[in-house]
């Protein structure tokens, strides 16, 4: 809000014009409202207030406000070649973001509303502020490629993250679908590898018998039959591993804008530890430069934490499905719904502001991993077969370790 100088009451609307002319703010006009308060002396003061912000300056740290005075945010045109735009993903939350309550019973700092914008032949999007714990993160990765429901599958490739969540949340301990000591239900992994498909065929249709035979010949399987409303229907199931799909999608037709799987499947929600945070994956392909990118959605992100083992997971899922289909990974972009910081996790992230972020590393897969562009074969079953050890980061320069407790 900028304070006008005073004027008398038959004053022109050339005023406003002027100021916003001579303050560089001309074209922000038609979002300009004028405020006018009446004094006591039966001057009029008039104030403008303009919805859009002043011209983007660079900043030499999130946050930091030039000399003008005026609050500096970094521009989002091209997308950074390192980690910066995440302290500045944290910085907005700060100065934007409101306290919630959730079922933690731990508050966040909440924005709704985030986007990251990744160029992976600039660098991997490590965070080098602090140390990433990438084989911990890569290790949750391979175990959702295997379906794992077992936090003792995830301990068994070098990730603990899913011990809390299976056997000390209170409410998943009472919940019925849960089968025993480290079970974490159908959770990410089982969904993109096993999504339990139903159909319920009414053969008394037109098209029943085809319809029938058409799921029978895609590898549904007859498992009994239902009444309802006096009619018979018969029930079929399938379990469809999704993310397979995408690989021989992006195989054989690569043009495709469906190439995508995702997690929320309302029918096993309640089944589930923690229902999906990181839920819809779509893979992008560019057939003339012989790239793919990936646009990833996240309900709900716990910048603090999670951010970095999403971001992790999510390059290395999409290095992983280039090298299978023979294309060079290059954007991945990152969209968060609720970005939220924990409060319990406030002094972590205002130590990694401070911080000057290094240069991203290089991701490095093993030449176990066949290259489709080297072999020209097609090798699927690799999703399964990858190891932690199969991935590495090189080049990898950070700051000293800080940790912050997970909310459960």
């Amino acid at each position: 809000i900028a304070r006008l100088a005073p004027v008398g009451p038959g004053a022109k609307a050339d005023t406003l014009h002027q100021f916003l002319r001579g303050n560089g703010h001309r074209r922000y006009l038609p979002q300009a409202l004028i405020l006018t308060a009446y004094a006591s002396n039966a001057t009029v003061v008039q104030y403008v207030l303009w919805a859009l912000p002043p011209p983007l300056r660079a900043c030499s740290a999130p946050g930091q406000a030039p000399s003008t005075g005026r609050r500096c945010v970094q521009a989002p045109e091209q997308p950074q070649k390192n980690m910066k735009q995440y302290l500045q993903l944290v910085q907005n939350i700060l100065d934007q973001g409101s306290w919630q309550s959730n079922r933690t019973g731990i508050r966040t700092l909440s924005m709704p509303g985030a986007m990251l914008k990744f160029d992976l032949q600039q660098g991997f999007p490590a965070v080098t502020t602090k140390k990433l714990a990438f084989k911990s993160a890569i290790g949750e990765m391979v175990g959702f490629l295997r379906a794992a429901r077992s936090a003792a599958d995830f301990r068994a490739l070098g990730c603990k993250v899913w011990d809390q969540n299976a056997n000390e949340n209170q409410a998943w301990l009472a919940n019925p679908y849960r089968l025993e000591a480290d079970d974490l239900g159908p959770v990410y992994g089982v969904q993109w590898r096993q999504w339990p498909a139903y159909k319920l065929i009414d053969q008394a249709q037109p098209q029943g018998a085809a319809q029938v035979a058409d799921a029978l010949a895609k590898g549904y399987t007859q498992i009994g039959e239902v009444a309802e409303d006096g009619k018979r229907q018969i029930v079929l199931y399938k379990a469809i591993d999704q993310l397979r799909q995408c690989l021989d999608t992006i195989m054989t037709d690569p043009g495709s804008r469906r190439i995508l799987f995702h997690g929320w499947n309302w029918a096993q929600l309640e089944e589930m530890a923690l229902p999906p945070c990181h839920l819809l994956y779509q893979f992008l392909v560019d057939q003339s430069k012989r790239e793919i990118s990936l646009c990833l959605y996240i309900r709900s992100n716990d910048v603090g934490l999670g951010t970095p083992f999403n971001l992790t997971e999510g390059a290395a899922l999409l290095h992983l499905m280039g090298r299978l289909s023979g294309y060079t990974p290059r954007w991945f972009t990152y969209f968060i719904g609720d970005a939220h910081i924990y409060e319990n996790h406030l002094d972590m992230l205002q130590e990694q502001l401070k911080r000057e972020p290094f240069e991203s590393p290089k991701l490095v897969l093993s030449d176990r991993i066949p290259d489709y562009a080297v072999t020209g074969q097609y090798e699927p079953e690799w999703l399964e077969k990858v190891e932690p050890s199969d991935f590495w980061l090189e080049g990898y320069q950070h700051h000293a370790p800080l940790t912050a407790p997970m909310a459960v």
